[in-house]
């Protein structure tokens, strides 16, 4: 019991904690994820091969040990079980584990390396270890949400037409029809048939307009800076502002976007 009572605060340290060991154990937790993420599309360019699912089945063992010392490291475990991102946790782990029913879901581990990075700690660490980081935040931000969505929508594309449409035979051809969708430029060299196809190019047109537009804007133009007011800490201010909107203190920004 105790033994255990150990590991159990030893997981939850390196999970939660703020030192330098738990700080490289998430940074290390998180570029598993995406070469995770990079090894599913790499794959999708080759035939399936018992060596391709041997990995898959490695790869799931892997996210089997993972998931099971966060679970373990919370405080409130069944709480982050149900949570979405760890659900999507479990059907990536499934299809890692079961891989003669075809493709792995490893693109839904996206959703997990966007947790880390927008997780309080995470942020946390981000700005203290690199500047880059402090002075760009929302723009860094920003990419990263495009970049998921993105990857989520290619992923879609890829899972439901690889197996027949000939038109999508590897992420490459998924990614070059979500991003004409997405930007409604549509050369229609490539459909998606079918009811099921058109749904989703449906949904794929409408993120486009809504949420592809406004997070490429933010992208380019961040609508606020990083700058901490000197009385109340505020930390994010429109890029013209004078005075604190919260205290109205006056600000001294010193560079537009700089921070």
């Amino acid at each position: 019991m105790e033994q255990a009572g150990t590991l159990r605060a030893r997981l939850h340290h390196l999970y939660y904690g703020t030192a330098q060991d738990a700080c490289r154990f998430r940074y290390g937790v998180l570029a598993f994820d995406i070469a995770t993420m990079g090894f599913v599309v790499v794959t999708s360019f080759l035939p399936r091969s018992p060596v391709v699912e041997a990995i898959d089945v490695l790869i799931g063992l892997v996210l089997v040990a993972e998931f099971a010392a966060r679970l373990a490291g919370s405080r409130m475990p069944w709480r982050e079980a149900l949570r979405p991102a760890s659900i999507a946790d479990v059907i990536a782990i499934a299809s890692f584990l079961a891989p003669l029913a075809g493709e792995g879901a490893g693109f839904l581990r996206v959703v997990r390396t966007l947790r880390l990075i927008h997780s309080y700690r995470m942020l946390g660490t981000l700005r203290q270890d690199f500047a880059f980081f402090r002075q760009h935040e929302e723009a860094i931000l920003c990419a990263t949400h495009l970049s998921v969505f993105i990857f989520i929508m290619t992923a879609v594309v890829y899972e439901t037409q690889h197996g027949s449409n000939p038109h999508i035979g590897n992420y490459a051809d998924a990614l070059y029809f979500t991003v004409t969708a997405l930007t409604t430029t549509g050369f229609g060299d490539i459909t998606l048939p079918g009811t099921t196809g058109r749904m989703i190019s449906v949904v794929i047109m409408i993120a486009g307009v809504t949420l592809f537009l406004r997070l490429a804007q933010a992208l380019f133009r961040p609508s606020k800076v990083r700058f901490a007011c000197p009385t109340c800490g505020l930390q994010r201010h429109e890029p013209d502002a004078v005075h604190c909107k919260a205290c109205g203190t006056r600000l001294n920004i010193p560079d537009e976007g700089r921070f």
